[in-house]
């Protein structure tokens, strides 16, 4: 059986899940603890990162490797679109989703915990100490614009991102309005990298996430309920409902549910 070594939150790693889904593959997750080094994963792959894909002897690290390789070697519902201009396109546009748009809304994401202290309190797992959350809910709106000026992240960087996501999604809407997909009439890697990247600014209504909290339909406020944006939106979740394979919480005994107790602690994610 296929392993993916991966990080449950990684919209990186959601890509591959949504790709393994829509190929009908079955795959075992491997749930990767960040913070302390590489041992398996390093060990396999000879890097840090997540994604791994292992399919028997061969060891794939890179989202966008491993779905070139798992579209040679499972042929059945290709990836990449035979008309050339459809292939230029998605090609260039999933490289733009993994290079600048996960990044935006990366920020937008911290953004908006770090303002809306509902939405902050919203994310946090369901057996969260009571007194936790109390500490969370009287911090001040921006308590983290002070952590993050030094690396990076200060306010006006974070505003700054959200506003390039609300471009990006006007843009991603305009292309979707007169067809179903970004490329044409089949979905290809471009809607899948897109769509796993969007998942940070408002998560799919069905729980498709191997976690302790319930994230269905949350979102970024501002943009996961903007009325610009449902038809967006709404091609995710359908994308997400014809070919995504929901998570049974109820048989999920830990974090990454679905993966064996043969974890990697350490890794660097990508």
């Amino acid at each position: 059986m296929l392993e993916l070594y991966q990080f449950e939150l990684s919209p990186f790693c959601e890509k591959v899940r949504l790709i393994l889904d829509y190929k009908g593959l079955e795959y075992k997750k491997i749930e990767v603890i960040p913070g302390i080094g590489q041992l398996d994963v390093f060990k396999i792959s000879g890097q840090r990162q997540v994604p791994v894909l292992k399919d028997g002897d061969t060891v794939v690290a890179d989202s966008t490797k491993i779905a070139l390789y798992l579209d040679e070697k499972y042929p059945l519902k290709p990836l990449i679109p035979i008309d050339a201009l459809a292939k230029g396109q998605s090609f260039l546009m999933e490289e733009w989703a993994d290079e600048s748009f996960v990044l935006k809304t990366r920020k937008a994401f911290i953004g908006a915990l770090n303002h809306y202290q509902n939405f902050r309190l919203s994310l946090l797992p369901n057996n969260t100490p009571d007194i936790l959350k109390n500490v969370l809910s009287v911090l001040p709106s921006g308590f983290l614009t002070v952590i993050g000026t030094g690396i990076g992240l200060g306010h006006d960087i974070l505003k700054e991102a959200e506003k390039d996501v609300k471009k990006d999604l006007d843009a991603l809407s305009l292309i979707l309005q007169n067809q179903p997909y970004l490329t044409g009439n089949q979905p290809a890697l471009a809607d899948f990298s897109i769509a796993a990247v969007s998942t940070l600014l408002k998560f799919p209504p069905v729980a498709y996430l191997d976690l302790p909290i319930d994230l269905e339909s949350k979102g970024i406020p501002g943009i996961a309920d903007h009325s610009d944006y449902e038809f967006f939106f709404a091609w995710r979740d359908r994308l997400y409902a014809e070919y995504r394979q929901p998570v049974d919480k109820s048989n999920s005994n830990n974090f990454g549910g679905g993966s064996d107790n043969n974890q990697p602690t350490t890794i660097e994610i990508e």
